[in-house]
């Protein structure tokens, strides 16, 4: 059976969402929040040519193109079994990932799915088996491949082996065995205490099973579930600096024991790796959606 992850991302802030204003989405606006291709310029994400200005801009194609999106975006022709926007890469399947439930740890009280939502969007280049220059639709015309091809653009730069991210020891190239990472794929705060999916009544009385995480924010958004921890940083919107939970359902889970757990119904929230991560800024480093400066973003979801 195909497994079905859904997820819905926001482009827009929740508050004005909520109000009724309109806002315009642009080309640059692929992913929540409202990140430009100005914000990605001067980020190791622009794998353009020439790349952007700033020192961290370092995989650089020696020949090729200048556009920043075509990289992980297409406005056609897309894989349409990513739950990311317009995705321009292939995916791993996701049995092809060990999971960091594999540990057995006794703290992880949560269901896990198997890898996917926005998260296999990343790994498609940070699990290190296909280069980063492997794409559905290549820039120009003629170069669409549904299975993904290598684009001719010749590859430089540090921090890239052959056209691969990284090396077999940064920790950029995460691998396929994700036990010694942050766990994705997993039920923020343990789910709900009767199991089941979230429900709006249960967010609004702070109902989680594991009491050692925030309570979750929660808000309907053109009749879609849309979650969020709010770091406060902007009181009472949804922001990019809050830490996003992503919806999951129609996945077989697995139980914290190792278990084969049922499959997921009803909207659930989901830790993934853009809960952290916002691929679209270089206001933090690593990517982080928030400054972690005394584990400020730790602590944004973790009670300790």
């Amino acid at each position: 059976m195909k497994t079905i992850f859904v997820e819905r991302t926001m482009a827009r802030k929740i508050g004005a969402a909520l109000a009724g204003a309109a806002t315009l989405m642009t080309a640059g606006m692929l992913m929540e929040g409202t990140a430009t291709a100005v914000g990605i310029a001067d980020t190791k994400h622009n794998l353009s040519s020439p790349a952007g200005s700033g020192a961290t801009a370092t995989f650089t194609p020696t020949t090729g193109t200048g556009e920043l999106c075509v990289f992980c975006h297409t406005p056609h022709g897309s894989d349409t079994s990513a739950v990311v926007p317009l995705w321009n890469r292939a995916l791993a399947a996701p049995t092809t990932y060990t999971t960091y439930n594999s540990l057995g740890t006794t703290s992880l009280d949560g269901a896990t799915a198997p890898v996917g939502s926005v998260s296999l969007a990343c790994l498609s280049c940070h699990d290190g088996t296909t280069a980063m220059n492997v794409m559905i639709n290549q820039p120009g015309s003629g170069g669409y491949n549904s299975a993904g091809a290598a684009w001719a653009g010749a590859w430089a730069g540090t921090g890239q082996t052959a056209g691969v991210l990284g090396t077999a020891t940064s920790i950029t190239r995460i691998g396929q065995d994700l036990r010694n990472d942050h766990p994705i794929g997993i039920q923020y705060g343990g789910g709900m205490p009767a199991g089941g999916a979230y429900t709006a009544a249960d967010i609004a009385a702070g109902a989680l099973k594991d009491a050692d995480f925030k309570a979750l924010k929660y808000a309907s958004l053109n009749g879609q579930p849309v979650w969020w921890v709010d770091s406060g940083t902007v009181s009472g919107t949804r922001d990019k600096a809050d830490m996003m939970l992503y919806t999951r359902t129609g996945s077989a889970s697995v139980n914290p024991d190792g278990s084969a757990g049922a499959v997921l119904t009803g909207a659930q929230a989901f830790v993934e790796c853009a809960s952290c991560h916002d691929p679209h800024t270089s206001a933090q480093p690593t990517f982080l959606r928030m400054s972690n400066a005394g584990s400020a973003l730790c602590l944004a979801c973790h009670t300790k």
